[in-house]
């Protein structure tokens, strides 16, 4: 039996027991960081491409692929697909396997639900600023005054697993929690179902995203839903950049200094980092945190994710 050879485009030899499990599959190769160039060369030679979307500079599309007539599979440990051409990998006949559905395995995984509150409580409390201020030498409260989170109220745009669990975390810090979520009818009874997206702008201190992205929810918040929302509102997002309209946003926060952005991720993160527009904003205002993706990024997270779609490969080719 011809052995399979695997791409691997991201970093894993530091997870525990994922090298194993991958060379029990076939041949690998283990490229840390590669470029697209360096991919593109030798894609021909392999059945697979192992990946992940957090520190990868390669995005799998019609570029990368179109000639290739050998790989039958793309493994990302992830539940976002958005470093990945699904549709014409589709045409290509080349099997996705990731996290998206994948329950049984991410059930257990809640990093970055708590990235989500670290972002909240941070952005709250100035932890940011204030711990910066202090390498400066100073030592002025007045600076760095804050929120207290039993006195907010909590609104959640999509009520799945991170939803939920991130709903419960702010509940247990006492805070009002409102959901949207046009596919739930019944949630937790402690919190309240908001059929209209809208009146959730409107009344939420804080508003923190759980949603995949699809191309019903790309640029979902703009400017027209930004003016919606209260002045000093805090906006939260560990899901997908896309979903914010990152020129908007810059101008809502513009306007409105008492408003702030926390997020874990920024549109087109694969190849146009360098030309962020909230980096650039994020320089000179202290009204954004950034965090480079390490929402999932926690040692048992990773072992979960990785070794889940590990398996799944495994399972593919026998």
């Amino acid at each position: 039996m011809i052995s399979k050879k695997i791409l691997v485009i991201t970093e894993v030899k530091h997870i525990n027991g994922l090298t194993t499990e991958l060379d029990k599959i076939g041949d690998i190769t283990y490229l840390n960081s590669p470029s697209f160039n360096q991919v593109k060369k030798i894609i021909n030679n392999y059945d697979a491409i192992f990946t992940n979307p957090n520190k990868s500079k390669i995005y799998i599309g019609k570029a990368l692929l179109e000639s290739s007539k050998k790989i039958k599979v793309v493994c990302t440990a992830s539940t976002g697909l958005n470093h990945i051409d699904v549709n014409f990998l589709k045409s290509k006949k080349i099997k996705i396997i990731s996290l998206t559905k994948k329950k049984n395995i991410t059930k257990n995984i809640s990093s970055t639900a708590e990235m989500a509150l670290a972002l909240t409580m941070s952005s709250l409390r100035n932890v940011v600023s204030s711990a910066n201020s202090v390498l400066k030498g100073q030592w002025d409260y007045t600076q760095h005054i804050g929120r207290q989170f039993n006195s907010l109220t909590v609104g959640i745009i999509g009520y799945g697993r991170l939803g939920k669990m991130y709903a419960n975390y702010c509940k247990a810090l006492g805070a009002k929690i409102i959901v949207y979520d046009p596919f739930k009818k019944t949630i937790n009874k402690n919190f309240s179902l908001i059929k209209n997206v809208n009146s959730l702008y409107k009344k939420a201190d804080i508003i923190s995203l759980h949603i995949h992205l699809n191309q019903n929810n790309y640029n979902m918040i703009n400017l027209k839903n930004l003016n919606l929302m209260k002045s000093n509102v805090l906006l939260v997002n560990t899901s997908r950049g896309e979903i914010i309209n990152e020129e908007d946003t810059i101008t809502f926060l513009k306007k409105n200094s008492r408003a702030k952005l926390a997020t874990d991720v920024i549109a087109n993160e694969i190849l146009g980092k360098n030309k962020s527009p909230l980096i650039r904003y994020a320089k000179r205002s202290k009204q954004i945190i950034i965090t480079p993706h390490i929402g999932g990024m926690t040692v048992e997270a990773q072992e979960i994710a990785y070794m889940g779609v590990a398996i799944l490969l495994k399972k593919f080719f026998s």
